[in-house]
């Protein structure tokens, strides 16, 4: 229909012997690329018109369609609009460049499809995984995996289809594929294992995007951020990025602590030796502390008991789980418990021991005072004097005789 009326309007410009057959081209070009922006214009208004109407609906699918498929039509609009342009051209040249108009409407044609499917897939993808637009969202890494594989499976077929638009055949393309994959699979066998490796991490999903990880097998410990087709991207502790291959998955243990139902609270707490008749006090009103305290899970497991006889102390085991599995919140539950034991344990005049050593001397070697001061002449460091005057030091230790001099004459001094 529209070559009829760019043929009537050619027809007319050249009975009245205007323009040359140059400008009559150029004319012609022209008003089919005017009309062909007023077009998109007018059908990407009226979409935009109804995805804010349907906004307000409770209907999610209907704003993801139209979402998907505005720019692809106004794509699509423009496509046919190039495409009758070229027409017109080639209606006025006989260059060989538009002979395959036809070709190059249907792969544009193919690629408008597989770019609104493609739109259609990320809609679809953020209405299932957003908490806000689903009263029970989907697991991400789940959605995202499919997601992948349904991407993955439409740009193939495009590509297959694009094949034979232009006269290649998919049977021998398939067979070369074939051959060629053996060969494919030997030489990439690593890049194949994460491959499959990120296949098992979707099936079976032992971690997904935002758990906190780590592996007793390797040094391996952080938050996921994203799980690829070949690498898994963890975030350290320490902020730095850290890329694990998913073969590695499939050899190592995993734990992910962020499936945790409760943390654990697990201490042994030391008293003195001289508190042992407190014992049994204490460790009672520890017990009932916890047991009332709001922020211990007591449907888990509770020890509150005299440990054992330890070098210095005499200990006590604290073992409970807390509500609550946030890392901070955690440490704020077991620092006030601790505080509470140690209010407890100072209220029944008890102490909280630290590592002591004493020392038991045999009762011969005991010196009691009055002893220590009538042997202190024999033990003085006073000075003696020399002949000429002087001062020098007496070593202590030496045994005299009543009556003799010298040395025993200082020590006298």
């Amino acid at each position: 229909m529209i070559g009829q009326i760019l043929q009537v309007m050619n027809d007319w410009i050249e009975h009245f012997g205007l323009l040359s057959e140059g400008w009559r081209a150029a004319i012609l070009i022209f008003l089919t690329a005017m009309v062909t922006g007023v077009i998109a214009y007018i059908a990407s208004h009226i979409i935009a018109m109804l995805e804010r109407k349907f906004a307000d609906t409770r209907n999610l699918w209907d704003d993801a369609l139209l979402h998907a498929a505005r720019r692809p039509l106004v794509a699509f609009i423009w496509l046919h609009g190039v495409y009758w342009a070229a027409e017109v051209a080639n209606h006025f040249s006989d260059a060989e460049i538009f002979q395959g108009n036809g070709i190059l409407l249907q792969i544009g044609f193919i690629w408008v499809i597989v770019w609104a499917l493609l739109g259609m897939i990320k809609e679809v993808e953020k209405n299932l995984t957003s908490p806000i637009k689903m009263a029970k969202p989907m697991d991400y890494t789940t959605v995202n995996a499919i997601s992948k594989l349904l991407r993955a499976a439409i740009i193939i077929t495009a590509v297959l289809t694009v094949l034979q638009t232009l006269g290649f055949s998919i049977s021998g393309v398939l067979a070369f594929g074939g051959v060629g994959g053996i060969a494919v699979g030997f030489a990439a066998k690593d890049l194949l294992a994460n491959f499959f490796g990120g296949f098992i991490i979707h099936l079976d999903r032992p971690f997904k995007v935002g758990d906190w990880i780590r592996s007793p097998d390797r040094d391996i410990e952080g938050t996921v951020e994203h799980i690829g087709w070949r690498l898994t991207t963890i975030r350290t502790f320490d902020k730095r990025p850290l890329y694990v291959p998913n073969a590695t998955f499939t050899t190592i243990a995993v734990e992910n602590p962020s499936r945790m139902s409760n943390r654990r609270i697990y201490e042994n707490i030391g008293i003195r030796y001289a508190d042992v008749h407190s014992m049994r006090r204490i460790v009672d009103d520890v017990r009932a502390m916890l047991e009332q305290h709001d922020e211990i899970d007591t449907d888990q497991t509770l020890i509150v008991n005299f440990l054992k006889f330890n070098a210095s102390t005499l200990d006590i085991m604290v073992y409970t789980f807390t509500k609550t599995t946030q890392w901070v919140k955690y440490h704020g539950i077991k620092e006030d418990v601790l505080l509470k034991i140690s209010d407890i344990i100072e209220s029944h005049g008890a102490e909280v021991a630290f590592p002591t050593h004493t020392v038991h001397l045999p009762d011969g070697v005991r010196v009691s005072s009055s002893e220590a001061v009538e042997e202190a002449p024999e033990q003085s460091l006073v000075p003696a004097a020399d002949s000429k005057g002087r001062k020098v030091p007496v070593r202590p230790g030496r045994d005299t005789r009543a009556g003799d001099e010298g040395e025993s004459a200082g020590e006298g001094e």
